[in-house]
């Protein structure tokens, strides 16, 4: 295993990284790139265990539901890079197991790389999203092929690929880049079905990054969540990259063009789930919180708004355990949440999230945006005033309910609540993304018999005479 200070090292890889204008020599020492660094190596600190067989839990296959649900409650407590590492490679098993009887030797070359992530402590990040061009045509009708990420040459030891990956979470300090098609392809689409493990410095691999961070220097008073909780996203350029075989996992095969894909959502889906759960329970919190330092605990519509958060959050709760208690399993042994019930709590989470804010900032107020700053409160000339006008009762002080405003914010009204407004609809795919799966997963043959039978009907459209519509007591038997 790598210690932190270990992966700080391995990041200085001569990869090729860009922000603001600017290129960066090295990730841990760029202002807006430190922070995930920082995450991700204080992970490692915290996972490090000394010896050459032991591993972190995030290379970890579940192979029952208790150990399904153990390895999603450990996740809510891991930094962004591990997460996407252990819902990954859960995605390249899952992968290998669907294509095994069609093809074994990707099947094999899955379960190899997970080995080898495995043993040397590497961080992966997904990349699926192309860059598309017009959305009207598909790869290849584009007035440029490379707006998806295709194979340009074909060669006994490897593939050269080129192209884009957008929206890639922790790219520029992550060690290994999963890349995979972003929707089924068609014949005459082979090139473009291209499934393979990149390094990120990789010659020819470029990621330009976009940081929701306000500025390098964040006050933790101003910015209590964010300064502690900073994502980058990437722009990823292929160009001309070769992968060698041994990380290649599909070259064209058109059937399994959409077999990764479909694995990653259903367990990036599922680690959604879990953290929504987790951001739900914060909010009904924070709203909780404000109102009775506001006095409003007996206002009718503030009662309202939270019993509504609650059962949003206590829905989503259900929709994860349900995908858990109804785990399905490969040939193989191992566990796989529930499709129907992970995409139907991910799809809830996402479409009901910013009214959730909504009924949060309506019981906050607008102090929110407008609380001073808590230097403020160390100003000689400024904290008598507002150490009188912002605390509201006794156990009230201006302190305690200025930095809930602050906290508010930052998480919800500012530049991470932003990105989160943006994440939760958008991560894992959007909302049409989870309709589509909860609608091939539904039994709709059940629910067509049940309608059948309140209808009077048979399958063939007969009217069903009362003798066989009703029961003893008149009701539908």
């Amino acid at each position: 295993m790598l210690t932190g200070d270990q992966y700080f090292e391995s990041l200085r890889d001569g990869r090729r990284i860009f922000v603001n204008g600017h290129s960066v020599p090295d990730v841990t020492a760029e202002p807006l790139l430190r922070g995930p660094a920082l995450a991700a190596k204080l992970g490692y600190d915290k996972h490090y265990r000394p010896g050459e067989d032991v591993h972190g839990p995030y290379f970890f296959i579940p192979q029952s539901v208790e150990e399904l649900r153990e390895i999603q409650q450990q996740q809510l407590h891991w930094d962004f890079p591990t997460i996407s590492t252990a819902n990954g490679l859960l995605m390249v098993l899952t992968a290998a197991s669907r294509m095994r009887a069609q093809q074994p030797q990707y099947a094999e070359r899955a379960l190899a790389y997970f080995e080898e992530s495995k043993r040397r402590d590497i961080r992966i990040v997904q990349c699926i999203t192309d860059s598309k061009g017009n959305r009207a045509l598909p790869p290849g009708k584009q007035d440029d092929p490379d707006l998806y990420v295709r194979i340009v040459d074909r060669r006994r030891d490897g593939v050269v690929i080129r192209g884009a990956k957008l929206h890639i979470s922790s790219a520029a300090v992550a060690h290994d880049l999963m890349v995979m098609p972003t929707k089924r392809m068609k014949p005459g689409e082979e090139d473009w079905s291209i499934a393979a493990a990149v390094p990120v410095n990789s010659p020819g691999v470029r990621v330009i990054n976009a940081s929701f961070a306000p500025r390098p220097d964040l006050d933790p008073d101003f910015y209590p969540y964010s300064s502690r909780h900073v994502m980058t996203e990437g722009l990823v350029v292929f160009d001309d990259v070769f992968v060698p075989n041994e990380r290649v996992f599909l070259a064209g095969e058109l059937e399994h063009s959409a077999t990764f894909v479909h694995s990653l959502g259903l367990w990036e889906r599922l680690g959604s789930v879990g953290s929504y759960v987790r951001l739900a329970d914060t909010l009904v919190g924070l709203a909780q919180l404000i109102s009775e330092a506001n006095g409003l605990t007996r206002i009718g519509h503030i009662k309202d708004k939270i019993a509504e958060m609650i059962i949003y959050a206590t829905l989503i709760r259900a929709g994860f355990e349900a995908a858990m208690t109804h785990a399905t399993f490969t040939p193989e042994g191992w566990a796989s949440p529930d499709e129907l019930f992970t995409n139907a709590a991910k799809y809830h989470a996402a479409a009901q999230f910013s009214t959730m804010v909504r009924n949060l900032h309506d019981i906050a107020g607008g102090s929110i945006l407008t609380a001073p700053s808590l230097r403020d409160l160390s100003n000689p000339e400024t904290s008598a005033d507002l150490r009188k006008y912002m605390r509201t009762m006794d156990g009230v002080e201006a302190d305690y309910r200025m930095r809930l405003f602050h906290t508010i914010r930052d998480f919800t009204a500012d530049a991470y609540g932003g990105w989160k407004h943006v994440t939760v609809i958008q991560a894992g795919g959007g909302l049409y993304a989870q309709k589509v799966v909860v609608t091939n997963h539904f039994d709709m043959d059940t629910a067509k018999a049940l309608a059948r039978e309140t209808a009077g009907v048979t399958e063939a459209g007969e009217v069903l005479s009362d003798l066989h519509r009703f029961g003893p007591h008149g009701l539908a038997s």
